[in-house]
């Protein structure tokens, strides 16, 4: 009798260990899932792909997901390349080739996700260009090595032209430079690509009709190891910012838009815009892998990097 009690408390404590032991995993795995009280400074450029960010932070869906994100905006894709060098910003809208260039140059971001986006080719008012085809061998000012560029080249090449780049580096410089029929075209996301169309620009083509799509948010590889936690409640937020989008009038939110130094003309975009935004997705390896080649003709990087050690979507699930 005494050796069965014995062999039952031995199942029991067994059990109860086992029990124990599944409480620990679960708690260490509730604590993963907890947001750390750090900050994520997350850098942003004047384009549409900022706004689920910027409303997720004004409308509170942040603080709803018990994450703290600061937000620096930039008026040049230079300028939030210096600050990431600089270790002055966590995260950041970029685009693939960015984070290429960043790898070979010693600074490790990493890809966690698309943005929305859609890149406008125009041509100058008085140009005299309304079809892209016209625009063989004239010239396209852009910033090269960037997104823009490799958009441009992928349009060209789909319609077998070729052109000639004009560097303009400041925004608000090319805009005048197209306006003042300087340059035959530009490439320009929204708000500026609809307040060039309003002013007698011709819209020749977008990435979104040519189904390109290198945009993306990366963050630095240290903070997806030490914060992911965060970068997923980022994620929820920032989808938040997209259903809010969705299921309002821009109207609704044309102050946020202001207070961000948002033109008016975005509101209206915004209002006329029948494509629904997406949720933050995956960049298509497809997509990825065209973009590294180009890259690397560019002389841009050196080495091959692959589409595993370059991305981690695993915060948006």
């Amino acid at each position: 009798m005494k050796k069965w009690i014995g062999i039952l408390m031995l199942v029991v404590v067994g059990i109860l260990a086992v029990g124990c032991s599944d409480s620990g995993n679960e708690l260490k795995a509730d604590t993963k899932t907890e947001t750390t009280n750090k900050t994520l400074r997350f850098g942003t450029l004047p384009a549409e792909s900022a706004i689920p960010i910027i409303l997720a932070k004004e409308k509170g869906f942040f603080k709803e997901e018990k994450v703290n994100v600061e937000i620096t905006p930039f008026n040049a894709p230079n300028d939030r390349n210096v600050a990431a060098q600089a270790g002055k910003i966590d995260g950041m809208i970029g685009d693939v080739m960015t984070a290429l260039s960043m790898r070979e140059g010693g600074m490790d971001f990493t890809i966690t996700s698309d943005i929305n986006e859609d890149f406008k080719l125009l041509s100058a008012p008085n140009s005299g260009i309304t079809d892209i085809k016209q625009l063989d061998g004239k010239e396209v000012s852009l910033v090269p090595k960037f997104l823009l560029e490799y958009i441009m080249d992928e349009m060209a090449a789909k319609n077998d032209i070729s052109y000639k780049i004009v560097q303009i580096p400041s925004i608000s410089a090319r805009y005048e430079a197209l306006l003042n029929n300087q340059v035959d075209s530009v490439i320009f996301t929204e708000p500026q690509a609809t307040l060039l169309q309003k002013n007698g620009a011709h819209v020749l083509g977008s990435s979104a009709k040519y189904n390109i799509k290198g945009g993306t948010i990366s963050f630095a590889s240290d903070i997806v190891k030490s914060q992911k936690a965060d970068i997923a409640a980022f994620y929820r937020a920032y989808n938040k910012g997209v259903s809010y989008m969705n299921e309002h009038d821009a109207a609704d939110y044309a102050d946020v838009l202001k207070a961000y130094k948002f033109p008016e003309a975005m509101t209206g975009y915004l209002e006329n815009k029948e494509e629904k935004y997406t949720k933050a997705q995956k960049v298509s390896k497809k997509q990825f892998d065209s973009i590294e080649k180009w890259t690397k003709e560019k002389e841009m990087i050196q080495k091959d990097y692959s589409y595993d050690e370059m991305t981690n979507f695993s915060m948006l699930d």
